[in-house]
């Protein structure tokens, strides 16, 4: 494996993203769900272009949240005990349709033994999800050990008939780490940091979250409550820190923590050229092995270690993670070599809604024709900025060469999005049927110095939000008087 080596790049001029806007807008979703923190990244074309931090370390310091700082990353943690099993593959060191039990002794003769290497790396083994006895994912307990690990499949751990569905387990991708050492002769956390990690410079990518890393780990805090009387002001919405614990046997489900910096070299490492797994085994982890549908869920699907979707009409593959208070996730095209990460400290941190929407974004403004902009980007940037009334807030953002009427507040950038163009001295909006003020014009009211203070959207006036802010606030105190 080289580290770093570059794949198949479109040669599309970064400077197109508008990354003040991307992190702007991570921000905005980040503070409008109240999380404490959100650490986020973008790459494209193996180049990290954003890499930034919004909110607190945790609530009882108020530290800032910096890029640097580390998340636990959970189930992403499946992606790399993905990837490692698929290079001993390679190497011919592992079968997929190997049994579990031929690699743990413990497993020969039960049930569970009888699971397979792909089945467990794609959640089709029927294997009990976490136990019989959870609460460790509330802190009520440890994280198993091996003789807990054993104990909990060997006694009622074949809850389905393998093949029978797809079954989320963390317990059979613990078996996984068990086989991964039996192959290597060497404990989990050292293989993958010789076999992953250190190769790709994955530097703030660790397997556990040992002792000495804890000064930089961030803290996780539970979803708000109605406060107590007399709690502390730092926890009026009745967040409360979350205790950092280890995860035991389980290190090959969930115990990964990192940066989203490093989450998306990591994404793209899985993209063509870059020498980690070839093109067989690559498309194996990523092609759907199960799709789950449910009546009032979208579609989802899931092939060895790899989530997939579709967003913004591209096919993405990633992960997710959940952590006592800490929710994170993942997004890479493969195909046009976008990543992005966003990583959050609340046990209800909205990290997909906001990977999702930022996929969006930087896709939209990144077109597959690589092609360059027909207009300067100072003649869009004039028109753009922050804009709000008393019914809420919008947006004039540039997203590579287009100009976009935006509403920061909706989870997905682009519901009720306006592609905009200039013609003269007004916005136009495209056609279409709606129940807006489809086809106006958009007015845009400057200053002397020729800076935008206002819009006028369907003949409602928003004015620049932090002006509008401070009157708000100025109003507020006057009635109070």
């Amino acid at each position: 494996m080289t580290a770093g080596a570059p794949g198949c790049a479109l040669g599309r001029p970064t400077t197109d993203l508008n990354t003040s806007y991307l992190g702007d807008w991570v921000m905005t979703r980040a503070a409008l769900a109240r999380v404490p923190g959100v650490q986020y990244a973008v790459l494209v074309d193996d180049e990290v272009v954003l890499d930034g931090a919004w909110g607190v370390t945790d609530l009882t310091s108020g530290s800032p949240l910096r890029p640097d700082h580390l998340f636990r990353v959970a189930s992403h943690s499946k992606t790399f005990t993905a990837t490692a099993v698929a290079r001993l593959v390679e190497r011919g060191e592992m079968r997929l349709d190997a049994p579990l039990g031929s690699f743990v002794p413990e497993l020969d003769g039960a049930p569970v033994g009888e699971v397979t290497v792909r089945e467990a790396l794609g959640h089709t083994g029927g294997v009990r999800r976490d136990g019989q006895d959870a609460d460790f994912w509330q802190l009520g307990a440890p994280f198993p050990d091996r003789a807990r690990l054993l104990d909990e499949v060997l006694t009622g751990g074949d809850v389905l008939a393998r093949g029978e569905a797809f079954k989320y387990s963390n317990l059979a991708y613990g078996l996984l780490g068990l086989a991964v050492e039996a192959v290597t002769g060497t404990p989990y956390a050292e293989h993958v940091r010789s076999d992953l990690l250190d190769p790709l410079g994955l530097t703030d990518t660790h397997p556990e979250l040992e002792e000495s890393l804890e000064r930089r780990a961030v803290v996780g805090h539970s979803a708000p409550t109605l406060a107590e009387p007399g709690l502390p002001a730092r926890f009026a919405d009745g967040r409360l820190p979350v205790a950092a614990t280890t995860t035991g046997a389980l290190a090959a489900a969930t115990g990964f923590c990192s940066t989203a910096h490093d989450l998306v070299r990591w994404a793209a490492a899985h993209g063509e050229g870059s020498g980690l797994l070839g093109p067989t085994m690559r498309r194996l982890l990523q092609r759907a092995e199960s799709v789950v549908e449910r009546p009032g869920a979208p579609r989802r699907e899931y092939g060895l270690g790899f989530e997939a979707r579709e967003i913004a009409g591209h096919r993405v593959v990633g992960h997710s993670g959940g952590f006592p208070g800490q929710i994170t996730r993942t997004w890479f095209d493969p195909r046009r070599r976008i990543a992005v990460a966003v990583l959050t400290n609340a046990v209800d941190g909205p990290a997909d809604q906001i990977a999702s929407g930022l996929f969006a974004l930087v896709s939209t403004a990144l077109p597959d024709d690589g092609g360059t902009a027909d207009v300067e980007h100072g003649d869009l940037d004039r028109w753009t900025g922050r804009f709000a009334n008393l019914w809420g807030m919008v947006d004039v953002a540039r997203l590579g060469e287009r100009l976009w009427l935006i509403d920061p507040r909706q989870a997905d950038p682009f519901v009720g999005a306006e592609r905009l163009t200039v013609d003269g001295t007004v916005l136009r909006p495209e056609v279409h049927d709606g129940f807006g003020p489809v086809g106006e014009p958009i007015e845009v009211l400057r200053d002397a110095a020729d800076e935008p203070v206002a819009v006028v959207v369907g003949g409602m006036t928003s004015w620049r939000a932090a002006d509008y802010e401070r009157e708000r606030r100025a109003q507020g105190a006057r009635l109070a008087s």
